[in-house]
This record gives C-alpha cells, structure tokens and sequence, in this order.
C-alpha cells in the first residue's frame, strides 16, 4: 500500500513543490487550500507522478474541517504517513497600525491552523504500527523577529515562533511513533514573496551569502528527506533554509 502525505496550503508556492517532491517519492498526495483551480493544476501535475490525489477546499483555521478532512482521506486511503503543515499568510502591517482582529487572524492562519491538523492527526498517526512524520513550516521570522524591513512583522513572527514551540512539545508527547520538526525558511521566491518585495529583489539578495533567493524547490528537498529518510533519530527539531541570510 502506497504511503500518503497531506500538504496544507498545497495549491502553489512552497506548497506545490513539497507535494511534487512527495509525489516523485511515490506518495499518494491530499492536498488543501483555498485557491480551488490552482489547487486543481497542482493535483494534475501530481498525478502525472503516477500517484493518487484528493483536494479539499478550506480555510486552515477551522479546527472541525481539519478532522472531517482527516475523516475523509483515512476513509478513502486507511493511513495517514506525513502531515506537512504548509499554509500560512503574511502578515505585513507594525504594531501601531495592525488591528486586533488582524493579529487574531495571523495567529489563526500561522499557528492555530498547525494545532488543528497535528489534533487531527496525531491519533492516526499513533494507531498505526508504522508511526508517522509531522513537519512545519516556519520562519526564519521566528528566530530574529525579522528585521525592519521584513515584509511581515511582529504577528507573523509570533505565530510562526509558536510553531517551533509547538513543534519541540509535540515531540515529547508523540515521540517514539511519531517524528515532529519544522522548517525556517528564509526569502523564498514564491510568486506571493515577488508580489510583496516589488523593485528590492537585489537589495534582499545582497545580504544572503549565496547571492540568491531561496526557491521553493530549496524547502521541498528538506521536507522530502524528513518524509523520506528511514533512518530517523531527529524530532524537535527546526532547520533553517536561508542561504546563510545575514541581512536583509
């Protein structure tokens, strides 16, 4: 029976380059997002790797969807082997001009979204002889907070260094069946990331130390290793994908 992995915030982006990445690793692949017809191209690129698909439109922030979605792929396919906690949104605006219900959000999407997917998997995860692998998209936003220029500040940072806590508690409470680590990337050039920087790609590169924006391919081979790899004795841990960004 063919491992299966479930990538949030699949349609495009990071996303859509972790589940290809999956997919080319023999993964059947349940995808989620919002964006109904890019999730829809995506699902067709992955099933020309030979391997099966489900989309399910939601909003990540709903914690009953997660677990009827979760109901849904144990019901079609009987296992649940990676969970890979992908979607998030920006959250641009400082301190002195966000609005309480746009740090509720942020929090919602970033954080709260992971919570309800790690709810809805973590039993199935554990009913199954082979265990399974939990990872998270992060930030390098969670470490430094992200500098001033960063395209999003202080909620977004939050959200995402609460991912590396959640990350670090889960692996205690899910370990030995079930490895739970995350991911920092840095400036990955997604079409959403070109959208936010406008003209100041060249200043951004300037101050990584590979002299390029991160691509989402770059994320993509850490989350397959961390799906694929049998020989697995890390959990609780973060991995920073940045090409050594020093400032930015």
């Amino acid at each position: 029976m063919a491992k299966t992995a479930f990538v949030t915030g699949g349609a495009r982006g990071i996303g859509r380059a972790c589940a290809l990445a999956l997919a080319e690793s023999g993964f059947d692949i349940a995808l989620v997002d919002l964006r109904e017809k890019e999730m829809a191209t995506t699902a067709t690129e992955i099933e020309g790797r030979g391997v099966r698909t489900l989309t399910f439109q939601a909003d990540v922030s709903d914690f009953a969807r997660a677990h009827a979605i979760a109901s849904e792929i144990i019901a079609a396919w009987g296992r649940l082997d990676v969970l890979l906690n992908n979607a998030g949104a920006p959250s641009p605006k400082p301190i002195l001009e966000i609005s309480e219900a746009e740090f509720d959000r942020a929090i919602a999407v970033n954080l709260k979204s992971c919570f309800n997917y790690c709810h809805a998997a973590a039993p199935i995860m554990l009913g199954q002889n082979t265990g399974g692998r939990i990872i998270s998209i992060s930030s390098i936003n969670a470490l430094s907070g992200g500098v001033t220029s960063a395209v999003s500040k202080h909620a977004y940072a939050a959200a995402k260094a609460g991912i590396l806590g959640l990350t670090r508690a889960l692996a205690k409470e899910l370990g030995p069946k079930v490895a739970v680590n995350a991911i920092c990337p840095g400036i990955i050039a997604t079409d959403l990331l070109r959208d936010l920087i406008g003209e100041r790609e060249a200043q951004l590169t300037s101050g990584i130390a590979m002299g390029r924006l991160g691509k989402p391919e770059d994320v993509a081979s850490i989350v397959r290793y961390l799906a694929v790899d049998a020989h697995m004795f890390m959990t609780g841990q973060h991995f920073v994908v940045d090409g050594f960004q020093w400032s930015c």
